[in-house]
């Protein structure tokens, strides 16, 4: 080896070491600026939620907070343009687009707003809005390049989903998988781990513990069951495509009939105040949290539960509630997966395994996201399933098609054949 070829190596390898280094520092920094972030919000929905439960009054909020919402997203972004919520954090990856930090107290006080006055919404939409402004303004700060800056912002996507879901692993895999659906972004690998454990043993030594579900025993895997499980996996699929379809025409039905945001908050939200009135509880407002705790506890719920969440959730967010959409899908897929197991007539047990398979399916079909849907899955109920799972998940993938609940992410490679198509989901 030459003396030039030696130098040329070494200078190589010094560059290598000098970025893992230096990602490494700036991960272990991005979660340790959102961990607590991500803890405080935790705390501020429980303590919402909780208000709202015990005082049923408050959801006569309803058509007022969607009114207060809209126009503190229509006063404080009137100027930005283009996406906005979770679409704009996936689009900024793929682009050169900006994500103003004001994004993050925004996205904050109005999903507790929207928790306070019982709209059916989640939480992910808040911890991927918050991580990724919060990444950005950290790029600014560390003097960081266009492709770096995507690196940082999927930092914080998975640091906050990490704090926020107390699933660091499937966190981050999360922020590299749901922008462009058929490649990963393994560069970000490294620090998205890193933000990812820091964030979520933050938020653990503040309290919050990680999320896990002790199953009955997990049947044999064999043909039958196998069978079982992936006709229940179609069923996922095509509910989770007629989930994106409804929620993607009612919003636009409802922009072309009311166009006045104002008067669309209101309506919409008085709809969820009169459908929650007529249920006579609060069994479909909020995340579905308890709902799912029951699915998957074998206790006792409506047969077609998923109905009304979906419901719910579709007019919450078409009245432009803010929270996002995936715990209500997580809720929605274990109520299925009651359902189908009560029409087949099968064992209690099966009643709570379909509901664990339907959280990973269902979560599949609506962000296209089948390795992170799998990780989920492990994460929260073990190993023991694992076939189930991987076997749901791939089916529900590819049965849901191209439809999804961000319009921003890109599907680059056909679920179908293998070329590539770089195309918006629908």
């Amino acid at each position: 080896m030459t003396k030039e070829r030696l130098e040329e190596k070494i200078k190589h390898n010094a560059e290598r070491g000098a970025a893992v280094i230096r990602w490494a520092v700036f991960a272990v920094i991005t979660g340790a600026v959102i961990g607590p972030v991500g803890a405080f919000f935790c705390s501020a929905m429980d303590l919402v939620t909780e208000l709202r439960t015990e005082r049923p009054v408050l959801l006569f909020c309803l058509p007022f907070g969607a009114v207060v919402i809209s126009y503190m997203y229509n006063v404080l972004r009137k100027n930005d343009g283009g996406a906005t919520g979770t679409n704009l954090v996936l689009s900024a990856i793929q682009s050169q687009d900006e994500i103003p930090l004001r994004m993050a107290p925004l996205i904050f006080v109005s999903t507790i707003f929207s928790h306070f006055a019982g709209a059916s919404v989640g939480r992910e939409g808040a911890a991927l809005q918050m991580g990724g402004s919060i990444g950005n303004a950290l790029g600014h700060v560390f003097k960081l390049d266009y492709q770096d800056k995507n690196t940082i912002i999927m930092c914080g996507m998975s640091a906050a989903f990490s704090a926020v879901f107390g699933t660091p692993i499937t966190a981050a895999v999360f922020s590299m998988e749901v922008v462009s659906v058929g490649i990963m972004h393994y560069t970000a690998l490294m620090p998205c781990v890193i933000s990812s454990f820091v964030a979520r043993a933050i938020a653990r030594s503040l309290g919050f513990d990680d999320l896990t579900y002790m199953l009955p025993a997990v049947p044999t895997f064999g043909v039958k069951n196998a069978l079982i499980v992936a006709a229940f996996a179609l069923v996922c699929g095509i509910a989770s495509m007629i989930f994106c379809i409804a929620m993607s025409r009612t919003e636009s039905l409802a922009e072309k009939r009311i166009p006045n945001i104002y008067v669309r908050a209101f309506l919409g939200g008085t709809m969820v105040l009169i459908l929650t009135l007529i249920v006579g509880n609060q069994t479909y407002n909020g995340t579905g949290i308890v709902l799912i705790r029951e699915a998957l506890t074998g206790g006792e719920i409506m047969m077609a539960a998923f109905i009304p969440k979906a419901i719910f959730t579709i007019l919450s967010i078409a009245a432009g509630y803010r929270g996002g959409e995936i715990v209500p899908s997580f809720c929605i897929g274990c109520s299925l997966g009651v359902c189908f197991s009560r029409l087949l007539g099968m064992p209690a047990e099966w009643s709570v395994i379909l509901a664990a398979i339907g959280m990973g399916a269902f979560f599949c079909g609506v962000t296209n996201s089948p390795i992170t849907s799998l990780l989920l899955s492990l994460e929260l109920f073990g190993m023991e399933g694992a076939p189930y799972y991987f076997l749901a998940v791939a089916i529900s993938y590819t049965i849901s098609g191209y439809y999804g609940l961000y319009k921003t992410q890109k599907i680059m490679f056909s679920k179908y054949k293998s070329n590539y198509i770089n195309r918006n989901t629908k």
